[in-house]
C-alpha cells in the first residue's frame, strides 16, 4: 500500500481556499514577508511598522482585520482624555480606521468584508496605508491639542482654528487633523434681535 505521506500536497481548489492562505499569498505578492504568530494571525512589516492580519471566518462572508499597536512613548502628552480625543478624531475622521487606547498602547484597526473567492490584495493595501497614516495623524493631533491646552492654561486663547486655516491657505500641510471630536469651526455667535447671526460670525 502506498505511504500516504508520499502523496503530493495539492492546494485546495479556489472555492475552498481559506482567507488566511489568500492573505499570505497577497502579502507575499506585496513583498511584505508575512509569517504566522503564536495566535495564528499573519504578521508582517510595512514601512518598518509591525502589523497583523486576522481572518474571521465562518459565515457566507469573511472578515479581514488588519491591525497594529504601538507603545506610547514618554514624550507624548500623558493626559488620557487628550489621548482618547485623538482616537476619537481618527475613528470619526478617517474612513474605516478604528482607534483606541489599551494598556498604554495605541491600537488601530481596519475591518473589511472579503468574499469567498476574492483576492484580498487590494483591500490589504488600503488597510495598511490608512493605518500608517492614522498613526501619524494621531500623534500630530494630540500634540496640537496639548499645545492648545497649555496656551489656555497660560492665559492665551487656545485658538487653533486660524493656525489650521493659515496652513491650508499657504499650501502647507495642516499641523492638526480633523478636529471632529470638538469641531473645527468657532462657536456660533449669538443671534441678534431679528434672529440673524451676529456680524462677522460663521454659519
Amino acid at each position: 500500500m502506498t505511504d500516504p505521506t508520499s502523496l503530493p500536497n495539492f492546494p485546495p481548489p479556489p472555492d475552498e481556499h481559506p482567507l488566511r492562505g489568500r492573505v499570505l499569498d497577497a502579502l507575499q505578492d506585496l513583498k511584505l514577508q508575512p509569517d504566522l504568530d503564536s495566535d495564528g494571525d499573519v504578521k508582517f512589516v510595512a514601512q518598518e511598522q509591525q502589523l497583523f492580519a486576522r481572518s474571521l471566518t465562518g459565515g457566507q462572508l469573511d472578515i479581514l482585520r488588519v491591525y497594529g499597536q504601538w507603545k506610547i512613548s514618554e514624550n507624548v502628552p500623558e493626559d488620557l482624555l487628550t489621548r482618547l480625543n485623538g482616537c476619537n478624531d481618527i475613528t470619526l475622521g478617517v474612513n474605516l480606521v478604528k482607534a483606541g487606547i489599551a494598556a498604554g498602547n495605541l491600537v488601530l484597526s481596519v475591518e473589511q468584508v472579503i468574499a469567498p473567492k476574492e483576492n484580498p490584495k487590494a483591500k490589504l493595501q488600503i488597510a495598511v496605508s490608512m493605518i500608517l497614516q492614522a498613526v501619524q495623524l494621531w500623534h500630530r493631533n494630540i500634540a496640537a491639542k496639548s499645545k492648545r491646552e497649555a496656551d489656555i492654561a497660560a492665559g492665551g486663547t487656545g485658538d487653533i482654528v486660524s493656525e489650521h486655516q493659515d496652513a491650508v491657505a499657504s499650501g502647507e500641510q495642516p499641523k492638526v487633523g480633523p478636529w471632529l471630536s470638538e469641531g473645527l469651526r468657532r462657536p456660533r455667535p449669538e443671534s441678534g434681535g431679528n434672529g440673524e447671526p451676529g456680524a462677522g460670525g460663521e454659519s
